[in-house]
Order: structure tokens, then C-alpha cells, then sequence
């Protein structure tokens, strides 16, 4: 996958202190589309079996029945805190959101597009 590099041009802190986090195949229990100002589209609210919910991208889960489905990938819901200046590598982007990665400290996470500027 190719990396870019971005400049924080805004803010941002999870509010999500203990993210969903689960492997390729695990069971889900799907709940609420999310529905936003930010104009966020194909996130679900899943659960998974002794873990807190999260927020997870419609393309890396499928269908059982009803609300049960299943991971098509490993996938955690981990937001990057980042402040306005930093710098971070680029990767994954999916649905306003890409899979950074600090360069000060090789922490990674998930960060709102919006939030960032190519350099």
C-alpha cells in the first residue's frame, strides 16, 4: 500500500479510549448505521463477544443474517490523537478516514481526513 505524508492542519482526540479491535472471521453483532454532520457514509455500530462497541467500515464486514456478521479482515477502530503541525504517514483511506502513523512516535491510528493536508 502506498504512504503518503500529511500535516495536521486540525486537531483531533479520540473519544474512544477502549476501541472495537477484532480478527478476520470474528463474529459481529451490527447495529446503527451512523448518521453525522461530517457526512461520514458506510460506518456501522458493531459489538463483538467481551468488548466494548465501535464504529466499523461496511466494506470489511459481510452479511450473516439478520444483524450477525462476520470480519473480512483484522480491523481495529484505534483513533490517532494528533495536533495541529504534526506530521504523519498515510496509508488505508476509508469512508473521510486514513490509517496513520506519527512519525515523532510510530503510533498508529485512525485520523479524519479532513483534518489533514498532503505534503
Amino acid at each position: 500500500m502506498e504512504t503518503k505524508q500529511y500535516l495536521v492542519i486540525q486537531d483531533h482526540t479520540s473519544e474512544f479510549p477502549e476501541p472495537i479491535t477484532f480478527v478476520k472471521g470474528a463474529r459481529l453483532t451490527v447495529g446503527e448505521e451512523y448518521e453525522g454532520p461530517e457526512g461520514w457514509e458506510n460506518w456501522v455500530f458493531c459489538e463483538s463477544p467481551g468488548q466494548k462497541g465501535g464504529w466499523v467500515p461496511e466494506q470489511i464486514i459481510e452479511s450473516v443474517t439478520g444483524s450477525v456478521a462476520r470480519a473480512r479482515e483484522d480491523y481495529t477502530a484505534r483513533e490517532l490523537n494528533v495536533r495541529e503541525g504534526g506530521r504523519l504517514f498515510g496509508g488505508r483511506v476509508l469512508n473521510g478516514w486514513i490509517w496513520c502513523e506519527k512519525l515523532s512516535s510510530k503510533e498508529t491510528g485512525w485520523v479524519p481526513l479532513e483534518n489533514l493536508q498532503a505534503v
